[in-house]
């Protein structure tokens, strides 16, 4: 199961970057505009099919790239005890974090052969992070937060706590008679 589409892409990192990335050096996709009717599915009656040829190869090195990172994930959740194919809610917060880091962590398997210092690379930094958090996941750490299915649901929410204990021996009461 994937946590993120190619049309989320599409709104971030950007087709552009997409582009730029997974287009092959024989057949270079020079039309953003193409590769973002691409990602989104929308009509490309305006481009020629060579063009359209180099759009779809992008886009299947996109999807490789997005499985890989669904593969990553499942791993991690497989650690936890999770049952694959995860299937949340459209209302639970873990569905957009499960889709912040396969986003992280499909940019940079398509970055592969970007040459750069990975202590400042944004995308290795995000990369990294993904994978610190999926390992905090994985170890019992971090939540997926409400509709998480590995949450125990015997424990309360509830924040309130009483204390109960034996009446005071020496307390203001009994010291007073003393007086």
């Amino acid at each position: 199961m994937s946590y993120i589409t190619p049309a989320e892409l599409a709104e971030r990192p950007g087709a552009r970057e997409l582009a730029q990335l997974a287009s092959s050096d024989t057949q270079p996709v020079k039309d953003y505009a193409l590769m973002d009717a691409t990602l989104r599915g929308t009509s490309r009656v305006a481009w020629t099919p060579e063009q359209i040829a180099a759009a779809d190869a992008a886009l299947a090195r996109i999807n490789d790239a997005i499985a890989e990172a669904a593969g990553v994930i499942d791993g991690y959740l497989a650690q936890r005890g999770y049952t694959l194919p995860l299937s949340l809610p459209a209302t639970s917060t873990g569905k957009s974090v499960l889709a912040s880091w396969a986003r992280a962590i499909t940019r940079y398997l398509l970055n592969k052969n970007r040459i750069t210092d990975e202590t400042k690379d944004p995308v290795a930094r995000d990369y990294r992070d993904a994978l610190k958090m999926l390992g905090l996941l994985a170890q019992g750490k971090y939540s997926l937060g409400a509709g998480d299915p590995a949450r125990d649901e015997t424990v309360s929410s509830s924040t309130d706590v009483r204390f109960a204990g034996a009446p005071t021996v020496f307390g203001r009461d009994q010291l007073s008679r003393f007086r």
